[in-house]
C-alpha cells in the first residue's frame, strides 16, 4: 500500500511537549493529543476526504459510553472528525485500536447535536457552535445542529488514528478494518512523527499510511410510476454556468418552501434547502434509513413525496410494517389513496400532483401550498407510525 507524505506544518510556540521532540516515538500520548488539539491543519484531512475539511477542534477526551475519545472536531458544515492517538510502540494498542474507533462510531450513530454539546460542556466547552464561528462566523445554527445530527444518526463521520511511528504489521489495521462490511464512514491511518529544529521551532510531517476511499450512497426507492432526476451537487464547484443555474433555481424554490412549511411536530428535523432536486426528511430509524423524500420534477411540473428506506434495513421492515398494517385510520389522516409500490414491489405510501408550469410563479404558489400541506400530513401520521413499528420490531428481537 503506498504510503503519501503531505504538506510538514511548521509552528513555533513552545509547551508541555519540550524536551520529548528530538526523538518523535518518546511523544506521550497526551501530547500528540495536545498537539492535534490545538494544530488540526496538522490532519492531512483534505487528501483522506476532502468533504471534511476545515474541521475545527472541539475539545479533548470528550466522554462516550464507549471510553473517552481523544479528539473530537467539526466541520463548520457539521461533519464530525474522531481521532484517536496512539503509540505503536505498544503492541496491545495496534490490536484493539480499530475496535475501539468502531466502538466511538457506533456511540455517537445513537447521539444528537445536543448529545455533544453536553460532552464538550463538560469538557470546557461553553458552545460548540460559538467555537465554529470563531472559524466560520457566517454558519447557520439550526442548518449546523441539523446536519450533526443526521452525520451522527447515519455514522457519517471521518474516524482518524494518529501515531507517533509506523511500526511492522501496523498497516494490517487498516485491512483489519476493510473487513467490517459496509462503511458509512471514512478512515484514514495517519503517522505524526514531530522534530524540534535547532530554533526550538517544531516541525509535523504528517504522511497518510492508510486510508479507505468511502463513497457514503443512498438508494432512493422510487414506488412504481415515480420518477426522481438526480444531475448536480451541492459540492460541485467546478459544474458549468447552466449546471450551476439549475442547482441554484432548485435551491431557491427549497428556500420557499420551508418558509412556508409549517410542521406541527416540534421533533421532526427540517433539513436545509438544497440544490439538488429532492429534500429528505428523516424519520426516527435507526441509521437514519427511513424517510419522507420531498421532490418536484420540473419537467413533468409535479411535485410530490414518498415514503422512503435504505434497503435491507429496519427503515425498510418498519416500513412494511406499518404499509400492512396501515388501517383506515391512518389512510384517512393522509387523505386519499396514497398506496403505492416501489420497484420491488415494496408497499409504501407516495401522493403526487401536477401544477404545470413551475416557473410560473403563481403556478409554483399553488405547488408549494399544495406540498407544505402535504409534508405536514405524512410527518404527522408517518413519524409515529414508523417510530412505534421500529420499538415493535425492536422489542421482538430481544
Amino acid at each position: 500500500m503506498a504510503r503519501q507524505h503531505t504538506r510538514p506544518v511548521y509552528f513555533s510556540e513552545t509547551g508541555s511537549m519540550q524536551g520529548y521532540l528530538a526523538d518523535p516515538l518518546s511523544l506521550p500520548e497526551t501530547d500528540l493529543q495536545e498537539l492535534v488539539h490545538n494544530h488540526p491543519d496538522a490532519l492531512p484531512i483534505a487528501e483522506i476526504d476532502p468533504a471534511f475539511s476545515g474541521a475545527i477542534s472541539i475539545c479533548r477526551e470528550m466522554n462516550t459510553p464507549a471510553g473517552p475519545i481523544d479528539n473530537f472536531l467539526v466541520t463548520p458544515s457539521g461533519l464530525p472528525v474522531l481521532v484517536e492517538c496512539k503509540l505503536w510502540r505498544n503492541p496491545q494498542a495496534r490490536r484493539e485500536v480499530v475496535g475501539q474507533v468502531l466502538d466511538y462510531a457506533k456511540e455517537l450513530a445513537r447521539w444528537t447535536s445536543a448529545d455533544i454539546e453536553r460532552e464538550a460542556g463538560r469538557r470546557g466547552v461553553p458552545s460548540v457552535i460559538d467555537r465554529v464561528r470563531e472559524y466560520e462566523p457566517e454558519v447557520d445554527e439550526a442548518a449546523f445542529n441539523d446536519t450533526l445530527t443526521n452525520s451522527l444518526g447515519r455514522g457519517r463521520c471521518l474516524l482518524l488514528i494518529v501515531g507517533d511511528g509506523v511500526r511492522e504489521g501496523v498497516e494490517a489495521i487498516f485491512e483489519h478494518l476493510a473487513d467490517q462490511g459496509a462503511l458509512h464512514f471514512s478512515f484514514g491511518l495517519v503517522e505524526m512523527p514531530v522534530f524540534e529544529l535547532p530554533n526550538g521551532a517544531r516541525l509535523a510531517t504528517p504522511r497518510i499510511i492508510a486510508r479507505t476511499a468511502v463513497n457514503v450512497r443512498e438508494v432512493i426507492q422510487l414506488p412504481e410510476g415515480y420518477r426522481l432526476k438526480l444531475d448536480g451537487s451541492d459540492n460541485d464547484q467546478s459544474a458549468d454556468p447552466e449546471t450551476q443555474a439549475v442547482g441554484e433555481d432548485r435551491q431557491a424554490f427549497w428556500r420557499s418552501f420551508l418558509q412556508k412549511l409549517n410542521l406541527d411536530d416540534p421533533e421532526q428535523p427540517v433539513p436545509r434547502a438544497s440544490r439538488q432536486g429532492f429534500l429528505k426528511f428523516t424519520l426516527p430509524a435507526p441509521g437514519g434509513s427511513a424517510w419522507i423524500t420531498v421532490y418536484r420534477d420540473v419537467t413533468k411540473g409535479e411535485v410530490g413525496l414518498f415514503l422512503s428506506f435504505t434497503r435491507d434495513s429496519i427503515g425498510q421492515r418498519a416500513a412494511e410494517k406499518v404499509a400492512d398494517q396501515a388501517g383506515q385510520e391512518i389512510l384517512q389522516d393522509l387523505g386519499g389513496d396514497t398506496f403505492a409500490k416501489d420497484r420491488h414491489d415494496t408497499r409504501t405510501f407516495a401522493d403526487k400532483k401536477h401544477f404545470g408550469m413551475l416557473s410560473d410563479p403563481a403556478v409554483q404558489e399553488r405547488a408549494l401550498t399544495w406540498l407544505a400541506v402535504r409534508t405536514n400530513d405524512f410527518v404527522n401520521v408517518l413519524r409515529p407510525a414508523v417510530r412505534s413499528a421500529i420499538l415493535d420490531i425492536e422489542e421482538g428481537e430481544v
